[in-house]
């Protein structure tokens, strides 16, 4: 699988894990006090939402016959972060053992799925995994603002911290 484009999106899922694994720990660092906050409660529920998106594809896909947890909302507002992090570990799961199936030319599959608005819709796997990596980022940048706006320390969610290389130091 190395050098191939299916090698690329799992490096991607697996990025996005460890961001994921960092955003969850940044919410322990805002106060206790502030964790009642609109800016904490709205970063839970946005973190949520991010979860609930990549699973919903999953039974689109045909990869699940249903959603992997239940789904009241796509923004639910009283999403508890120990759910969201255990709701994370099955879809990630998931989607690490699907995307190790595949190879290159399943990206290309189209399939047709029903919206959560009841149309219908035909896209590639490629198309939905690059929505579910920008999807994810962008809503990465909104956490962090709530976390601080909260009284915490965002997390560094960018891709070249997660796989730059430290070299030794060449004076040392």
């Amino acid at each position: 699988m190395p050098g191939t484009i299916i090698a690329s999106y799992c490096r991607w899922l697996e990025y996005e894990d460890a961001v994921h694994r960092t955003t969850l720990a940044s919410f322990e660092t805002v106060p206790v006090d502030r964790r009642d906050s609109a800016e904490y409660r709205r970063a839970v529920t946005i973190q949520a939402h991010v979860v609930i998106a990549r699973g919903m594809w999953l039974p689109r896909l045909g990869v699940i016959p249903s959603p992997p947890f239940s789904v009241a909302s796509f923004f639910p507002e009283d999403a508890e972060l120990p759910q969201v992090a255990a709701n994370w570990e099955t879809v990630y799961a998931l989607w690490s053992d699907y995307l190790s199936g595949l190879d290159d030319p399943a990206l290309d599959r189209t399939f047709e799925y029903q919206s959560l608005d009841g149309k219908r819709f035909r896209n590639s796997l490629r198309d939905v995994l690059d929505q579910l990596y920008g999807h994810s980022c962008y809503h990465r940048g909104q956490i962090a603002m709530l976390i601080r706006a909260a009284g915490g320390k965002p997390a560094i969610t960018d891709f070249i911290y997660w796989c730059r290389e430290v070299l030794p130091d060449a004076e040392g």
